[in-house]
């Protein structure tokens, strides 16, 4: 039996049905999606908490807007940040860094924010994440509740993260393109 393929790296772009206010509207970049189960972070959820109040030295590399978002329902009380590094692949990784897919990868926030400043082409932090147990996330795609797209690099770092849901759709070809006019509210409609 062959694996299933890997989605890392890839979006997840919730469909209009998808009413769970955890992730009604999301655009969830998977960070890790294999035979284990999938994890990932709601990258158009911004908080009002700014990087600068949570986590000293890191507020300097981080993107527009400069604030926390919530990675999504588990582990709220947890931070983890991603970020790009310009390069190709099989270039050594920054220390501190590792490489999830690309350019981009995970940030250790532990590791001093000096060391990976002249590194980063973008940050974003992130308090808590998405996770899926083995065959959830396939079975909610099957069920119709993502649509499965390509993640561009302007994405992970969008500057209105409130757009982002109907930009990455806009950008699709066909049927999907459409649902970026979807309304809200349908009833109001």
């Amino acid at each position: 039996m062959t694996p299933a393929p890997s989605h890392t790296g890839r979006l997840l772009v919730a469909t209009p049905h998808l009413t769970d206010p955890n992730f009604a509207r999301a655009v969830v970049l998977l960070l890790d999606h294999d035979a284990q189960g999938a994890l990932g972070v709601v990258l158009n959820r911004p908080t009002p908490v700014e990087v600068a109040s949570v986590l000293d030295g890191w507020a300097d590399l981080a993107g527009q807007p400069p604030v926390v978002f919530q990675g999504g329902p588990v582990a709220l009380d947890s931070a983890l940040a991603i970020a790009v590094v310009p390069g190709e692949e099989g270039h050594a990784e920054p220390l501190g860094w590792r490489r999830v897919h690309g350019a981009i990868g995970l940030v250790d926030l532990e590791a001093p924010p000096e060391v990976l400043a002249g590194e980063l082409g973008g940050l974003r932090v992130f308090a808590g994440y998405s996770g899926w147990s083995p065959g959830q996330l396939e079975a909610e795609i099957a069920e119709g509740a993502w649509y499965l797209v390509d993640c561009e690099s302007g994405d992970v770092f969008s500057p209105d993260p409130a757009r982002l849901w109907r930009s990455v759709l806009r950008r699709q070809r066909g049927p999907l393109a459409l649902l970026a006019t979807y309304p809200d509210d349908p009833t109001m409609n």
